[in-house]
């Protein structure tokens, strides 16, 4: 299985999460998302966003790679986060509408993406100012990882307030392979 396969792998369990993760954040009234339950991002509706925003972020840093130019045109044209903690929605029927659409502009980025284009070295600045360049892939395994850290947050918080997201696993998503 190439890298690529595993980005792809990825993208659809990046959409799977999200959905399980809305749903059950839909379960909750407007108070309960925003109450403070002390983590990173204070409440459920603040971690929400912060994966919405540090997507974006990344996805407009992505699409300066000459061939990702056209698959991610949309979300390079979309406002540039102000802050790791900006409320780019604060209802969960918006933000829940804005992640669905991203989730479909990751999954056809990546299905865009070639071996080759995972060689590049992205050169770009921090939220802080400070330049950076590092190998695309690992950048994009980078993205994912710090997508599935914050998700696992919602959950247990989730959990704390009486929602079951149940089976988060990436292991649900692996198909069976015949045996050799």
């Amino acid at each position: 299985m190439s890298l690529k396969n595993h980005l792809e792998l990825l993208s659809i369990y990046n959409q799977w999460m999200n959905s399980k993760i809305y749903e059950s954040a839909s379960l909750l009234s407007a108070t309960d998302l925003a109450k403070d339950r002390a983590a990173f991002f204070g409440s459920i509706l603040g971690t929400l966003n912060h994966i919405l925003v540090a997507d974006t972020i990344w996805l407009k840093r992505f699409a300066t790679h000459p061939s990702c130019m056209s698959s991610l045109q949309e979300v390079a044209n979309l406002p540039n986060p102000t802050s790791l903690r900006q409320l780019l929605f604060d209802d969960i029927g918006s933000l829940s509408e804005h992640r669905a659409w991203l989730d479909r502009q990751i999954i056809s980025w990546i299905a865009e993406l070639s071996e080759g284009d995972l060689d590049f070295v992205l050169s770009y600045r921090n939220t802080k100012g400070v330049s950076a360049s590092k190998r695309y892939s690992s950048l994009v395994l980078h993205f994912f990882n710090h997508q599935t850290h914050h998700r696992g947050q919602v959950s247990a918080l989730l959990s704390q307030a009486g929602v079951d997201v149940g089976v988060t696993d990436l292991l649900a998503l692996i198909p069976e392979e015949a045996r050799v």
